[in-house]
Formats: structure tokens, sequence, C-alpha cells
């Protein structure tokens, strides 16, 4: 993980110093780097001894770095990571342009792998993460968005990336068709538990913990698992009190949907979905080698819904 930190800055480069000094603030912000890591250890699981799996890991890291800069002018988020959001500090305009630099300079990183495979894989997930932005965006305020509707959102958003940095190790091994298969449902699995717990989180967590504002997700309108258990699932008035939160994108409501998501259970469910995502994705890995990387890919599976950040 140091080489790949090492690797990223040295792509960050740029001779024009504003897409330079804000890539440096996303990336250096912080952030658990999990994505990246399935990439090596995915890699590293299946025998690789080669350097393409660090470059990979960097690539990754570009995206998702790309989709937060792009997600938090959407959104008009003023906090990450505990710290001001670089559309906060340097305006939606640069943080649009370095996103799509940092894209750019993605397919320029995975175009030196020399493999069509990697090329295939990751512009398609880069094309699938812009549909569920855009499936999100169509979802604000949807009071009538169910558990599938919402899985589908969060599998386009945010676990094709997991699902795309776990086949790459799968690729860059060479490996059969079946194993390649294991690993990109083990990171579309971790990915969809990784994404309910974030959205748990926004109703349980504390604020400089999480690193954002308690709420953000009701501010920004977007019917999450617990909300969509808490209006199925509560009595009339609680189902009342959330729909006028998300139709309103109130934040001044949160108490009141916060007592609807405890009175309902909704925030157990979520976890217990969470966990048997989770669970799902570890028992993909019992045909791979024993050894320590794997347990480090179940490990992470763990980690994934027992944090508290």
């Amino acid at each position: 993980m140091q080489a790949v930190d090492h690797l990223i800055r040295q792509r960050l480069h740029s001779d024009v110093a504003l897409v330079s000094q804000v890539a440096e603030y996303i990336v250096a912000s912080g952030g658990k780097r999990l994505r990246p890591m399935i990439v090596l250890l995915s890699a590293r699981a299946l025998g690789y001894t080669g350097e393409h799996h660090r470059e990979l890991a960097a690539v990754i890291e570009f995206i998702h770095t790309a989709t937060l800069l792009h997600d938090d002018v959407v959104d008009e988020s003023a906090l990450r990571r505990g710290r001001d959001t670089a559309n906060a500090l340097f305006g939606n305009a640069a943080s649009v342009l370095v996103g799509d630099f940092l894209y750019s300079r993605a397919f320029q990183m995975m175009v030196g792998c020399g493999s069509m495979r990697v090329m295939e894989t990751l512009a398609d997930a880069t094309n699938i993460i812009a549909e569920g932005e855009v499936l999100q965006l169509m979802n604000i305020g949807n009071v009538d968005l169910d558990e599938a509707g919402y899985v589908r959102v969060i599998q386009y958003k945010t676990a094709k990336l997991f699902e795309a940095a776990a086949r790459l190790g799968a690729i860059l091994t060479g490996s059969d068709a079946g194993t390649e298969g294991r690993l990109a449902r083990y990171g579309m699995h971790l990915g969809t538990a990784f994404q309910i717990i974030d959205d748990v989180l926004d109703y349980s967590g504390k604020q400089d913990e999480i690193g954002k504002s308690l709420g953000d997700d009701l501010a920004e309108g977007k019917a999450t698992l617990p909300l969509i258990y808490a209006m199925r699932h509560g009595t009339a008035e609680h189902a009342d009190a959330v729909r006028q939160a998300l139709t309103q994108a109130d934040r001044s409501l949160l108490p009141q949907v916060l007592a609807a998501v405890h009175a309902t259970g909704a925030l157990d469910y979520a976890r217990e979905i969470a966990q048997r995502e989770a669970a799902l994705a570890r028992d993909l890995l019992v045909d791979l080698p024993d050894n320590d990387d794997r347990r480090a890919l179940e490990a992470l599976a763990e980690l994934a819904v027992a944090r508290n950040s």
C-alpha cells in the first residue's frame, strides 16, 4: 500500500498547478483505500508476482476519487472524511474538471498494462458507475423506492468498483473464468455490504467518526435502506414523517426520522442485510489458495460490517 500511495502521488503530477493541488488535496484527505487494497490482495492471493497490480490499484483509486469529486458537487456536500470537500474549497468547476483529469489519467495508466481485458473491465465499471449516479439522481425524493431498487442503485454506484477491483486480480494472474467470476461476485457482495453500512451510519454514527454531517442522506432526499424499511414497517405516523422529510429533503426533520428508524428496528434490519452480503462474499473465497492474502480478503468482509466510520 505504501508503494501504491507513492505511485498515486507520482501520477498525480500535472504541469497545471490547480490540477495537482485539488487532486493532492482529495487523495491525501484520508480514506480506507479498500478498493486498491482489494486489487493487491486478490492478485497476491492467486500468486501474482509482477508489478501491474500496484498500477491497477492506483487506477482504481483514481476512478474512485474522481467519483467523489463529482458526487460532492452533485450533492452540494461541504464535508467528507471530516474535512472540507474540494468543491467547498476550490469551487464546483475546479472539482468537476479535476475529476475529469483523474478519470483520463486512470485510463492512461491502464493502457500501460497492455491488457484488453483490464481495459474492458474498467471501461464497463466506469460506465455502470455513471449510470448508478443517474439512477440515484432520478430517485431523489422517491418515497416509493423499494429495497430491490435501492440495491440496484448501490450495486451500480458503489459495489461495481469493488467488483472490478477483485476481478482485476484474477485477470492479472490469468485465472480461469470460474475463479474470475467468484472474485468478481466477492467484490460485488463486499461493496454492497459496505454501502449499506455507510447508509446505516448516516443515522447511527458520530459525526467526528464518520467524517460527514449526520442526516446528509436525508438532506439530499435519498431513500436509503433504513428509511425504506421504516416507511414499510412503521406506523402511519412513522411513514408520514419519513416521507415528508424525504420529499422536502429537510434535515430539520431528522429527530422525527430517527425516532421512526429506531422504533421500527430499521437499523438492525439493514445491518442484518449487510452481514448477509458479507457472509456471501466470504463464502466465495473458499476455493482460493489458503494464504495470508485470502485471509485478509475475508477480514475485509468482516471489517465492512463491523466499522463505525
